[in-house]
């Protein structure tokens, strides 16, 4: 299916463009507002506790999901009874994270076989299941895609980010006295040019959990970069486009590779984010349906009690919200097109078997929604240098994780779960559709 409008890939990396305004030139500075008592720093006096999801809610394994093959996970490992240690005799395991090892199958034997011998040992066992981008519906005209060739290309602005409210943020922080700077903000992905020139000084640090099963490290679609430019692109800088956070550290987690990532490298990636002193997490990626990954749910639990969690909800409309975005400690995240009061009409709702509903919404792009021209798409980042357009919910996600980074920093004495209750309290609903706002997030961190 195209696009009404033929869509252009790629945007030339020479464009210049403004944060909010239309057409070329540098970002412009706020100007700071009159003054007035600002930024008061407290917390609430009843803390928003975590949602801690134990074992027996997350549903049974679904082996019919995608998974890796040859190995299974096996979960509770730090206590095992004889019975258990008998059985894995001769199996090969390695460390994933606490409690939860991997085991490769033996030769010649089905995974689910091999795990059901495992279970009637008195061992958890689950699929290591594979997640995947979530950037874009298929269609050749879709931005990201072949496209439809045209001729002669335009100059596209970041609308988005005046639909969201950054720069009455960015300009409410600098009356606080303070350069809009961003908590570390761990973007789980695919691989990070941290080289793009939109990307200078950025990228803090790096780590890459792929297991030889992601296909290796994915350096064509660039869909890591683009996530974490939309978060953290240098901004005031006199080129290209402006970041959600304007400054502030970004950290580059390696957990997609060409054909995915698996539960296994997800988890790690969590654990390492929040070793490294995440104090928000994106993860622009999913797998439809509730798989009955309690492996991952365990590394989201133990997350989000020190971070705040970020996902995309999901590219399709009769799916329900994906995996791990429907996991009760992560913002669901999803994406309005050029209309802010109706989900884009690829974007993950809730469904008759799936009901969990999104928690907030951002500009998504429009995709191939009826109505959809170059203009109604998200300005991103592109490998190489260069920018391009996009759509999906994995562009409205960053946005949304910017804008946590910004109330952590302004206001450090929040915890992960009060910054979510926040930022969820402070959305836009004018429209029908709970929008992002930042500046009344930022208000409501500050306050």
């Amino acid at each position: 299916m195209r696009l009404p409008v033929p869509v252009l890939c790629a945007v030339t990396a020479s464009l210049l463009l403004s944060a909010c305004g239309s057409g070329g030139g540098s970002t412009p500075t706020p100007t700071p507002p009159a003054a007035g008592a600002i930024c008061v720093q407290e917390v609430a006096s009843s803390p928003v506790q975590v949602q801690t999801v134990p074992a027996a809610a997350v549903g049974a394994p679904d082996w019919s999901a995608p998974h890796v093959p040859g190995r299974v996970l096996l979960l509770g490992m730090d206590s095992l009874a004889a019975q258990s240690v008998t059985t894995l005799s001769g199996v090969v395991t390695q460390a994933v994270t606490d409690g939860v090892r991997l085991a490769f199958t033996p030769a010649g034997t089905d995974d689910r076989a091999f795990a059901l011998k495992l279970e009637r040992a008195g061992l958890r066992a689950q699929p290591d299941f594979l997640y995947a981008p979530l950037a874009n519906p298929n269609d050749p005209g879709v931005p990201g895609n072949a496209g439809v060739p045209v001729a002669g290309v335009g100059s596209f602005t970041q609308s988005y980010l005046t639909r969201v409210r950054a720069p009455q943020a960015w300009t409410f922080l600098q009356g606080c006295g303070k350069t809009p700077v961003a908590a570390k903000t761990a973007i789980l992905d695919s691989k990070v040019e941290a080289g793009h020139p939109d990307l200078t000084g950025r990228v803090a640090g790096s780590a890459s959990f792929l297991s030889a099963e992601s296909g290796g490290s994915d350096t064509s679609t660039g869909h890591g970069t683009a996530s974490a430019g939309l978060v953290g692109a240098a901004t005031n800088n006199g080129r290209g486009v402006a970041g959600v956070t304007w400054s502030g550290p970004l950290l580059a987690v390696e957990v997609l590779g060409a054909a995915g990532g698996s539960t296994s490298d997800l988890a790690r990636g969590l654990n390492e984010s929040v070793r490294q002193g995440a104090k928000v997490i994106n993860m622009s990626l999913g797998l439809p349906g509730d798989p009955g990954d309690a492996a991952l749910a365990q590394a989201l639990t133990s997350a989000a009690k020190s971070a705040v969690l970020v996902a995309a909800a999901g590219n399709t409309a009769g799916d329900g919200v994906y995996y791990p975005a429907s996991h009760p400690d992560v913002i669901a995240v999803g994406a309005v097109a050029q209309n802010d009061g109706q989900l884009a009409c690829y974007s993950a709702r809730p469904s008759a078997a799936r009901p969990r509903a999104v928690n907030i919404v951002a500009p998504g792009g429009a995709g191939n929604c009826t109505g959809a021209t170059n203009a109604t798409q998200i300005l991103i980042l592109a490998p190489g240098g260069g920018y391009t357009l996009g759509a999906g919910t994995s562009f409205a996600a960053p946005l949304v994780s910017g804008v946590a980074a910004l109330m952590r920093a302004a206001n450090p004495a929040l915890s992960a779960a009060e910054t979510k209750a926040r930022l969820l309290g402070s959305v836009n609903s004018a429209a029908g559709q709970p929008l992002l706002d930042a500046n009344a997030a930022i208000r409501a961190a500050t306050r």
